[in-house]
């Protein structure tokens, strides 16, 4: 296991990794169909979450608050049929903050380079 300056960040970040995976999988049953590739994008969230690279906290939550403001239009103007998906979006949103703004999660984002990972 990698060293976490921080632990209670990395439990903070597992635990948005599982609502990362639990939405891919929601998505997919509403959706109608199986998607390897959002399995295999959610589990390399997953992955980069619980290693801590470092600054990798700010591109996942930019992509996060990315997918939600795509689709909140859509999301707002159909809001009866649409509404488990703006409530998804607002939880993207919120953990995209906490990436962000959590100090615990912010210092679990400080241990790990990329240098480190190329270099073991």
């Amino acid at each position: 296991m990698m060293n976490s300056s921080n632990e209670n960040g990395r439990k903070v970040c597992v635990m948005i990794g599982i609502y990362l995976i639990v939405k891919t999988i929601l998505n997919m049953v509403l959706g109608g169909g199986l998607s390897i590739l959002g399995i295999i994008i959610a589990a390399a969230e997953v992955a980069v979450l619980y290693i801590g690279i470092q600054y990798t906290n700010y591109i996942a939550a930019a992509l996060l608050v990315l997918v939600a403001l795509v689709h909140l239009p859509d999301n707002i103007s159909n809001i009866s049929s649409n509404w488990i998906y703006l409530a998804e979006g607002i939880a993207d949103i919120a953990c995209a903050a906490v990436l962000v703004t959590k100090g615990d999660v912010k210092e679990h984002f400080t241990s790990v380079t990329i240098d480190d990972l190329i270099n073991k």
